[in-house]
């Protein structure tokens, strides 16, 4: 199993930033925008155990999957959301948003990503695998809520 972690600091206020994780399709498509269709399945109280059935669509392919949310908390200064789903019955992945409040303006957004493979033949491919992926989703994360709260 490989993991990932980086933080990056936002110029935007927590609320908004947690809206791209834990709001509706539409602001989960300004950051992942490859995610097609996010339908609940089973909504708990709690969230943790909630269940989404998710769309991604990879050039011409669709992938169908179900987001299984495994940590949830919702503070005020401090916001976290843990998901995990299994892909093309070949990686077992999880992704860990966790949000720290700075001040009214900053926030502090660390991620932290699991991709374990189910398959022998995989194993080789992660070896080479790098943290790539989380800087440049940091990234993309940071540019849409610095635009968008400037508007």
């Amino acid at each position: 199993m490989k993991q990932w972690s980086r933080a990056i600091e936002i110029n935007a206020p927590i609320e908004q930033v947690w809206s791209y994780l834990d709001g509706s399709l539409e602001q989960m498509q300004k950051i992942m925008p490859q995610v097609i269709e996010n339908e609940p399945i089973k909504i708990t109280k709690d969230f943790v155990g909630s269940v989404y059935r998710q769309k991604y669509k990879e050039g011409k392919r669709i992938e169908e999957y179900d987001v299984h949310t495994l940590e949830y908390s919702n503070n005020l200064d401090d916001k976290k959301v843990k998901i995990g789903f299994t892909l093309a019955n070949t990686f077992e992945i999880t992704a860990l948003y966790e949000l720290h409040r700075i001040n009214g303006q900053q926030t502090k957004l660390t991620y932290t990503a699991t991709n374990k493979p189910l398959k022998w033949y995989v194993k080789l491919f992660m070896i080479f695998a790098t943290e790539k992926v989380v800087v440049e989703f940091l990234e993309k994360v940071k540019k849409v809520a610095e635009s968008e709260s400037q508007l």
